[in-house]
Formats: C-alpha cells, structure tokens, sequence
C-alpha cells in the first residue's frame, strides 16, 4: 500500500469539513431543485445547466474537505497505475472472447443436462406409487 494513502487516512474531519460538506450536498441539491421549480419558466438547456452547475459547485466545494483531496489523490494515483498495465491486443482480446463464450455456452448445456435429469427423476419418483 502506498504510504501516502496510509497516511491520509490518518487525518481526521474537522467542523470545517462537515460544514463544507452540508455545502456541497445544498448546492448540488440546490441544482435539482432549479430542474424542477422552473420547469414551465425556463426553457430545458438553462435547466440542465443549472444541474450542472449545482454538480460542479458541489464536486468543487467537496474537494476542498479532507475526504476530497484523498479522492483526489487516489484518482491521480490510479491514472498512473493504468500506464503500467499492458493491455491485450485486438487479437488476444477477441480470442480469450471466444474462449470465453464456448466455456460459457458448454457449461450452460452440461447445467441444463443436469436440470433436466434430476427434473425427470423427481417425475419419476413421484409418479412411481400412484
């Protein structure tokens, strides 16, 4: 584990933070609100612009708090984790597809084979006295 995560998960949250925190909820609600209040008033794409802003308002005032700049610093960590991968090529991907629908499909048979069988034995069993 990285130790820069380790110790940003020591930091406590301050009063500020709660209080940043309200903020970023009111403001994206705040949004919401605007979408539905001005729904005769306003003509669609100046509603939806004001969810967005409420979304961005609050994503900005989050990022302020504790728990932002931890979110912040895990996406940038996970960008550079995703430049180490190597990532298949269109071949090896459509191949291991293949594999995977046949080794799908086989045992959805071998499954449906069993269902049935254990399906016509409890027929069996059952009709057997009468």
């Amino acid at each position: 584990m990285n130790s820069k995560v380790e110790h940003s998960k020591a930091a406590a949250s301050s009063a500020g933070d709660v209080v940043k925190y309200v903020l970023a909820l009111a403001l994206v609600v705040a949004g919401l609100v605007a979408w539905w209040w001005f729904a005769g008033q306003w003509a669609t794409p100046l509603r939806a612009l004001a969810v967005v802003a409420g979304l961005v308002a609050g994503g900005v005032v989050f990022l302020g708090t504790a728990k932002g700049r931890d979110t912040r610093e895990f996406l940038v960590e996970s960008r550079f984790e995703l430049r180490k991968v190597v990532w298949p090529t269109r071949q090896e991907a459509l191949r291991m597809t293949w594999v995977v629908a046949i080794v799908v499909t086989i045992l959805s048979l071998l499954l449906g084979g069993f269902d049935w069988v254990i399906q016509e034995l409890l027929k069996l069993f059952f009709t057997l006295g009468r």
